[in-house]
């Protein structure tokens, strides 16, 4: 009969708080709490933001009531949870610095259009985009500004690629 060989357990490393890890370590760990809570407060919001900045912009002879959505946590949120929105109404993201925004309905109710922007209010390219999907809408080129309207609103009013916003951060015109 053969005996087992000893059982050896491996001594545990020394305990060492976190303030003694190495500052990368750290770091990471900072940065992925932060991540956390960021995303579950943006998938906490069970409602509509509603109280939002508000700017009068103008395509043409058209006024445009637009909600501004200027930090990340809003622009995250968007127009989610919206059950309806007055035809003269949307929602402007406003980014840092121009680059190629693109944009997804989850959790969004309405048809929307979006029209993406330069800085001078000039409108690169439209995207209608179906409700609850995760398909990408991507501006043709960078841009700062992203105009969300109900869907047809920019057909109806004769609004293509290549006309200028005015109001707001276009100023006018």
């Amino acid at each position: 009969m053969h005996s087992a060989p000893p059982l050896t357990v491996p001594s545990p490393a020394p305990y060492r708080p976190l303030r003694d890890r190495p500052a990368a370590l750290w770091r990471q760990f900072v940065c992925a709490a932060v991540a956390t809570l960021a995303v579950g407060a943006a998938s906490a919001q069970e409602g509509p933001q509603l109280n939002l900045p508000r700017v009068e912009l103008t395509a043409g002879m058209h006024r445009i009531d637009a909600q501004l959505a200027q930090t990340r946590e809003q622009r995250q949120i968007g127009l989610m949870h919206r059950k309806e929105m007055q035809q003269h109404e949307g929602m402007l993201f406003v980014f840092e610095q121009p680059a190629v925004q693109c944009f997804w309905m989850k959790n969004t109710l309405l048809p929307l259009t979006a029209a993406f922007v330069q800085d001078d209010g000039t409108i690169v390219n439209l995207a209608d985009m179906k409700p609850q999907t995760l398909d990408s809408h991507c501006s043709a080129k960078p841009v700062r500004y992203v105009l969300e309207m109900n869907q047809g609103w920019f057909e109806r009013k004769g609004i293509r690629a290549g006309a200028r916003l005015a109001g707001g951060p276009f100023g006018r015109r």
